[in-house]
């Protein structure tokens, strides 16, 4: 296999008993930002979901990160998981610790031991997005844009070889989402790491251009056109 991050061939993804996406065909190499655009309810969701193991894979081929994805089972999706970061919409911070008790519970849950070296970890990510000094802050002591910080912090501590991120942009105003955009891209270039984020939001795309696939009609349609109507 190549330098492919995710592939999919001949795909057909379902939400319960219903076909969304049919005949999907993709390949994202090592280091790539890719858009996904579409409607609500074509298949971004559980594209996403099926690439993160949340959706059986049933119908085709397809690997993520080195994984089978017709192949996983509740043993394997964690291992899965701890190569993929996600980025949410609305953060998901635990709301009831600080910034660094955020980080510190991801670290724990994916099988960290050693107390230094996941302070060294939680201090390494923090100052990647420009937070080192915002450790001891609550979440509500910190604006949308440095919570989506946090959230991309997080996503990046076990050094990902994958992002997948959720409109991440979506509760932002146009100022922020253009530095969460600018951060993105430097993660993507600076750790040579495959970024694939669902977004409706068209201008960020025309200002941060990039590959951009579509879902429509049960299909997924690569390098699309995208307009702004």
């Amino acid at each position: 296999m190549s330098q492919s991050v995710i592939e999919l061939r001949n795909v057909n993804i379902y939400q319960g008993d219903t076909l969304v996406l049919t005949d999907v065909n993709i390949n994202v190499e090592k280091g790539e930002f890719v858009y996904m655009v579409g409607k609500t309810g074509t298949g971004k969701s559980s594209l996403l979901k099926t690439l993160y193991g949340d959706i059986e894979l049933t119908d085709g081929q397809g690997w993520v990160v080195g994984f089978d994805l017709s192949k996983l089972n509740w043993k394997t999706v964690p291992f899965l998981r701890r190569n993929i970061g996600v980025v949410f919409q609305d953060f998901q911070l635990l709301t009831d610790r600080n910034v660094n008790e955020n980080l510190r519970f991801v670290l724990k849950a994916t099988g960290w031991k050693d107390e230094n070296l996941m302070k060294e970890k939680i201090a390494d990510v923090l100052t990647k997005v420009n937070l080192k000094d915002k450790g001891l802050k609550m979440p509500f002591e910190l604006s949308g844009g440095e919570q989506q910080r946090v959230d991309i912090a997080r996503a990046l501590l076990n050094s990902p070889k994958l992002i997948l991120a959720d409109e991440p942009t979506g509760n932002l105003d146009p100022e922020t989402s253009d530095e969460i955009m600018q951060l993105l891209f430097q993660i993507c270039k600076d750790s040579n790491t495959s970024i694939v984020m669902a977004t409706h939001d068209y201008m960020v795309i025309n200002k941060f251009p990039a590959r951009t696939i579509k879902t429509e009609n049960r299909r997924l349609w690569d390098n699309a056109s995208i307009s702004m109507n």
